[in-house]
């Protein structure tokens, strides 16, 4: 059976020549293609395909990725990259994301990614792995002293958790009966406290910590 995709790409010719490019190999199979981040979690839901193909220019893209893990947990995600950078790549990892393709990647590249991710494997580049290792040796270290949640107050301990689970700013502010403003200010006092840039590895350092707690605000 061909390994079944989603392709999530702000461009339109970007995102019509990827599906050209896929569907001329049998072993995939291209389900449906989105432009928006509502439009690519409405499909993930509800096609389920086994990878989604999400390009990291479009908007919310790192929160895409949370969003898509949580509402379709067996999906698998692989971020076509705008840069190798160490920092970006990372974050994409921490966010949910199972395999990277570099913008100068071919095409047998990703479609090599596609199966790797497909058959339950992490995908990148040995560049980007080698960066990754490094960074990861570096976080390491500049981590630890960060990862006191007694800095957090009460309520950005919850919206942390919420994060960690994948929920968006959303989702977030209807579980906790809040102001969609209000999470967002929290989220930023959460990333400040933390000393990290992304909600990604804010809940990275939620998860060296200790292991999920019950849901906030859960029934």
């Amino acid at each position: 059976m061909p390994i079944t995709v989603l392709i999530v790409c702000f461009v339109r010719f970007y995102r019509e020549g990827l599906r050209r490019g896929l569907e001329q190999h049998a072993s995939i199979e291209v389900t449906g293609t989105a432009n928006t981040p509502d439009e690519a979690l409405l499909l993930a839901e509800t096609l389920q395909p086994e990878v989604v193909l999400l390009d990291m220019g479009i908007p919310r893209a790192f929160e895409l990725i949370w969003d898509i893990r949580a509402r379709a947990t067996k999906v698998k995600v692989v971020t076509l990259g705008i840069t190798e950078e160490p920092q970006f790549v990372l974050e994409c990892v921490e966010a949910g994301a199972a395999g990277y393709v570099g913008q100068d990647a071919s095409l047998e590249e990703l479609i090599a990614a596609v199966h790797a991710v497909a058959r339950g494997e992490a995908l990148c580049s040995p560049r980007i792995a080698g960066l990754l290792f490094r960074r990861v040796t570096a976080l390491a270290g500049e981590r630890a002293p960060q990862a006191d949640l007694s800095l957090l107050t009460q309520r950005e301990r919850e919206t942390l958790s919420l994060i960690e689970y994948g929920l968006s700013n959303k989702e977030i502010a209807r579980r906790l009966r809040i102001r969609l403003t209000t999470v967002k200010n929290h989220v930023h006092h959460i990333l400040e406290k933390l000393g990290v840039s992304r909600r990604g590895a804010a809940a990275a350092v939620i998860r060296h910590v200790g292991s999920k707690g019950p849901v906030p605000g859960g029934d």
